[in-house]
């Protein structure tokens, strides 16, 4: 009887210590530390944004008093008003043009500050950083006052070299230069500090090596800086066209899709269709037809991103 005692103790000590050997090496391999400290995050992404989306999906498939199930009733309504279509060309001219002079005027300012020495960089980062670190409902009521049309003050300056005034949020066309000037002043700064990181990791090495081989300074930023800088331009670029696609306060505060829905884009017209004419479906509808659109340009330019870090 002892002897079956003492044998059960050897049997439990030994699985015992199998079980905290298993525990040991799995800890040990990263992959399994990665999980678990990315674990809080994935769960708070499932929450904030996997059921959201999920539900979404299930309101497109109701009718308007969300009784009763339509399926694909609410896209097949859309497609048949040109109101949509003019929301989705719009949509994607206002993210497009907004997302490329973003980009455009980050990589140039980048390399303006770059060049500074490095006692000077912080105070002008500090100061090209104001734009984006200022909430943008805040600072676009500010841009509101601006193209006032009684009392702007652009068309008070332009008023001295005998333009204007300009109609800014009244006229179509100005109205979506406006929306996308008040974007782009906003998301540039991000931009910049993105291109500016990737600018300080790129050897300096790389431009002695073309300095020597006798390139200017064009084929330096083509040859160099641009091929360094590649995978950072095109997951800032995507995020940004992520952003800008769902953009809502700009568009919202400056001319509520105005004038004539001539600046409506997916948040703003989602919005009037689900919330102000009382048809969620519909609006989930608006809203869940950004993501082939996205999901479209997220292939290319990830898969492009993917390919060039194989080769490398």
């Amino acid at each position: 009887m002892a002897d079956v005692v003492v044998e059960d103790g050897r049997v439990a000590r030994t699985a015992s210590a199998r079980k905290r050997t298993g525990l040991h090496n799995a800890l040990k391999r990263k992959s399994t530390v990665a999980f678990f400290l990315t674990l809080p995050l994935i769960l708070l992404i499932a929450l904030f944004v996997l059921y959201p989306a999920l539900f979404s999906i299930h309101l497109a498939t109701l009718n308007k008093s969300m009784q009763k199930f339509v399926g694909f009733g609410n896209f097949t309504f859309l497609f048949k008003r040109e109101t949509f279509w003019m929301v989705v060309e719009q949509s994607c001219i206002f993210a497009i043009t907004a997302v490329f002079f973003k980009a455009l005027i980050g990589f140039i300012v980048a390399h303006l500050v770059h060049n500074i020495p490095a006692k000077g960089q912080r105070k002008w980062r500090g100061m090209l950083l104001v734009p984006w670190v200022i909430p943008p409902a805040m600072s676009t009521l500010a841009w509101l006052w601006l193209f006032d049309p009684s009392y702007s003050a652009f068309n008070y300056t332009l008023s001295f070299f005998g333009i204007g005034p300009i109609n800014w949020l009244g006229n179509a066309a100005w109205a979506r230069f406006s929306v996308i000037l008040v974007n782009v002043w906003y998301g540039a700064p991000f931009f910049l500090i993105m291109y500016l990181a990737a600018l300080k990791s790129v050897p300096d090495q790389l431009y002695e090596a073309a300095a020597i081989d006798g390139a200017n300074w064009w084929q330096k930023m083509w040859y160099v800086t641009l091929p360094m800088m590649r995978n950072i331009i095109a997951i800032t670029t995507l995020f940004s066209l992520i952003v800008t696609f769902a953009n809502f306060d700009i568009v919202r505060i400056l001319t509520s899709g105005g004038p004539l829905d001539q600046t409506q884009i997916f948040a703003t017209y989602a919005f009037r269709v689900g919330i102000e004419s009382n048809d969620i479906p519909l609006g989930a509808s608006v809203s869940l037809f950004m993501v082939p659109i996205l999901a479209v340009a997220a292939i290319f330019i990830l898969r492009d991103v993917n390919k060039r870090g194989n080769e490398s």
